[in-house]
């Protein structure tokens, strides 16, 4: 079987599990070959924990490094954006899935904009409307509560239950992506996330119990195996599932050193429950 080609688009902390970082590992345990296009380069992640980070913005670079990819010849059975830290970075990559865009290839947009009810600092409104049409690319794209507010004007909530949830999804449809993933949720001490697609209204919510605590990267981390796993072949419902199941997972395998944080969970642990997973049969898609 020929090996797959996954290419992912976010910025690379040099120390911290998040974005690249821990895209990589998780991409490479499913066996398929990462590609990467880093956006930034950065000592530390910028979560608590870490101060006076280095930054190197590589905004420049990227076009260049697309031009040799076409110049090549160069496919990728699926393309996943992460962090972008810009509108031109936005700009950048929308035309990249422009140029790399086959019949059978995924596309597969995280939309890192917020969380707990705001943006991100740097962030505005403009970034959000201009993110949004990034997202009309896209076969799936996965916010959490907060950007899927921001995607649609709809206020924000703190507790959320399933038609809040649903209203989200279904205005989320007016982007163009043909599956709606909303991270993120919390509903009866329990997190997850909820699933839609556009064309059958089909939605499946899957939740496990919530851990107490702020774990940096989980995001990162669901995002990446979860865009690995389709890549791979196995079904949406199957992936959804094995995407919370890990973050869940690692979670739990970070608790005896919960004064550490924020390096992020230790996902490392887990990952040769992906490689078990890879060894048997998948279940086909519907």
């Amino acid at each position: 079987m020929l090996q797959k080609r996954l290419l992912t688009v976010q910025d690379i902390s040099c120390l911290g599990k998040c974005s690249l970082t821990a895209a990589i590992p998780i991409i490479s345990a499913f066996g398929i070959e990462p590609v990467v296009l880093p956006t930034a380069v950065l000592s530390t992640h910028t979560g608590a924990g870490f101060e006076d980070y280095t930054f190197r913005d590589l905004t420049d670079d990227m076009p260049a490094i697309n031009r040799h990819w076409q110049s090549l010849g160069i496919e990728f059975d699926a393309m996943y954006s992460g962090y972008l830290g810009s509108i031109h970075q936005l700009d950048i990559v929308e035309k990249l899935f422009t140029d790399f865009k086959t019949e059978n290839n995924l596309i597969f947009v995280d939309p890192v904009m917020g969380d707990e009810g705001r943006l991100y600092s740097g962030f505005d409104r403009g970034f959000a409307l201009k993110m949004r049409s990034l997202c009309s690319h896209a076969d799936i794209i996965c916010p959490n509560v907060t950007e899927a507010c921001c995607l649609t004007g709809i206020e924000y909530q703190e507790t959320h239950n399933e038609n809040y949830i649903k209203s989200l999804a279904d205005e989320l449809c007016s982007t163009g992506a043909k599956t709606i993933i909303i991270t993120g949720i919390c509903m009866d001490d329990k997190f997850g996330a909820m699933c839609l697609d556009a064309a059958s209204g089909k939605t499946d919510t899957y939740l496990r119990p919530k851990i107490p605590g702020c774990y940096y990267g989980t995001g990162d981390i669901f995002a990446s195996v979860l865009c690995s796993s389709l890549t791979y072949g196995f079904s949406l419902e199957q992936s959804l599932h094995t995407s919370i199941d890990f973050v869940y997972e690692s979670i739990l395998a970070t608790q005896d050193e919960k004064d550490k944080y924020y390096y992020g969970v230790k996902f490392e642990q887990c990952l040769y429950r992906i490689t078990d997973m890879i060894n048997i049969p998948k279940k086909p898609s519907p």
